[in-house]
């Protein structure tokens, strides 16, 4: 490929690294890695997932670890193709607020990429604005019996 004129795109990425893991897989030593792809090629622009054994999918949204569970839903009740760029950053900031509020030892700072016919951006991380002064997080074990 070095001269030949060809480069290799999202897509191609995307399968050469599903069968990287899936080798890893099958050779009983995974790399412990989830990866999450996303690009442009000839204005079809995609956004796919390769777990740690070779799991792979292609969807409008896709998020790895806990992410997966708890803000994959959130996004599946209110993404759709019309939001603009600042209604997507408002979802992602509540996914990533749920998740935020499940694990507190995680840091609350994150950056936002866009992906552009142009190129791409990523913005400076920020924080988000949280709030932990809810009842429940006080003594979240009280009247939990064997907690310490």
């Amino acid at each position: 490929m070095w001269d030949d004129g060809n480069s290799l795109g999202p897509k191609e990425v995307h399968n050469y690294l599903t069968r990287v893991m899936y080798n890893r897989r099958n050779k009983f030593n995974p790399l412990w890695n989830s990866l999450i792809l996303g690009g442009l090629k000839m204005d079809r622009s995609t956004l796919e997932r390769v777990t740690m054994i070779g799991v792979h999918y292609e969807d409008n949204h896709v998020a790895t670890g806990f992410g997966n569970h708890l803000a994959r839903p959130i996004l599946r009740e209110e993404w759709n193709e019309n939001l603009t760029f600042e209604e997507g950053v408002k979802l992602l900031e509540k996914c990533m607020r749920v998740l935020l509020y499940r694990d507190r030892s995680a840091v609350n700072k994150l950056q936002i990429a866009k992906i552009t016919d142009e190129g791409f951006t990523i913005s400076q991380p920020y924080s988000l604005k949280t709030q932990w002064k809810f009842k429940a997080f006080e003594n979240p074990t009280v009247g939990a019996e064997g907690s310490w």
